[in-house]
């Protein structure tokens, strides 16, 4: 029910009350006040009158004919879609008081027809009323930013959609472009420049098909890279396949893009220069959890190894990217050892806490 005036103003009392000299008494108080009352002596009549509107707060008594204030308390609707209501009560038990609040009573106060009770009564009302307005801009202005929020959400889901059909459009273009290509070196580096469009737009579908827009969920965004690439590097490795195993595990938006770029180019490096020939083996991409809360995402294979020392193959162009990219996550590239095969990890805080400062030397990588 709106109320009919602010607390800076005029106010316009219920007064549910079956004693008609009380009443009266109440009226005068609250008139040298500059505020109006309307009177009532049962809870039919309250009810009737407050559905007609313009009553700001109500004062109920608790004793009425054949019946309490707390029967109409039952009746009156919950808070919010009615006027507030102070509750008025001659008796001295706690316990009625607190009764009265819990059925719904914004405020009591203990009645005992002193000069002080209408001083008592009349603050009670302001300050009730004062509450039930400031409540009531509180809950506007929450629905205000959730709106603002959701028109906010819904816009950058619509940015990040059109952004993804953009750099599929332009992965089209490299693919077309390279099948006008017979230098086979020159159509292998415009596949892996397709392979780091894919890790780009990857993020940006996934945001716009999942419910936030600030977290990136690793496991299905580096899933869903990962047998991407794996169905586009076939022809550079027909006997080499991918196995993952990712751990469930955020990461910022702003972060995802760098991850993924890292990965896209460990994979395609596994896939060019692990098994030469016409061998083949698995690429194995898996994360987890380090005891310290970072995460780990490794990507491995059986093949020849490479320790990360050493000339690096190809261009060296692959390198560098793992090394800009690394700087943006603020990770930590590590090859670790292995029998046989190269295994290199990628370790990152997750959330907002910032890598360790001192990060473990970084190996220039293949590429």
């Amino acid at each position: 029910m709106p109320f009919s005036a602010e607390l800076s103003g005029p106010i316009v009392v219920l007064y549910v009350e079956d004693d008609e000299a009380l009443a009266t008494l109440v009226r005068k108080a609250l008139k040298r006040r500059g505020h109006t009352m309307a009177h009532v002596g049962n809870s039919v009549d309250a009810l009737a009158r407050i559905a007609e509107g313009g009553i700001d707060v109500v004062a109920l008594d608790h004793t009425l004919q054949g019946e309490t204030g707390l029967d109409m308390l039952d009746r009156v609707g919950p808070r919010g879609g009615r006027p507030p209501i102070v509750y008025v009560t001659g008796s001295m038990d706690a316990r009625l008081a607190v009764e009265a609040l819990k059925r719904g009573a914004d405020d009591y106060v203990i009645k005992d027809l002193s000069g002080e009770f209408y001083d008592l009564l009349i603050a009670a009302l302001e300050q009730a009323l004062e509450r039930a307005r400031l409540k009531r801009l509180r809950a506007d202005s929450e629905r205000a930013v959730r709106e603002a929020r959701d028109r906010a959400e819904a816009l950058l889901a619509e940015v990040n959609h059109r952004v993804a059909n953009s750099l599929a459009l332009v992965s089209s273009m490299v693919r077309m472009q390279a099948s006008m290509i017979h230098d086979e070196a020159a159509q292998h580096a415009l596949q892996e420049t397709q392979n780091r469009i894919a890790a780009i737009s990857g993020v940006h579908r996934r945001l716009y098909t999942s419910g936030r827009v600030d977290l990136v969920e690793i496991d299905d965004y580096l899933g869903h890279l990962v047998q991407e690439l794996g169905a586009s590097m076939r022809g550079v490795n027909a006997a080499t396949w991918i196995e993952t195993s990712l751990a469930p595990g955020s990461i910022k938006t702003d972060k995802a893009v760098a991850l993924g770029v890292m990965v896209s180019e460990l994979v395609t490096n596994a896939f060019k220069y692990a098994y030469p020939g016409e061998a083949g083996g698995p690429v194995r991409v898996y994360s987890d959890i380090l005891p310290d809360g970072a995460q780990r995402i490794v990507v491995e294979d059986d093949g020849v190894g490479w320790s990360g020392v050493g000339p690096a193959k190809g261009t060296g162009l692959g390198g560098k990217i793992l090394k800009a990219m690394s700087r943006t996550l603020d990770a930590q590239l590590i090859y670790e050892p292995m029998a046989r095969g190269t295994r290199v990890a990628i370790v990152f805080a997750p959330g907002d806490r910032n890598a360790k400062a001192a990060h473990a030397p970084r190996a220039d990588a293949q590429g």
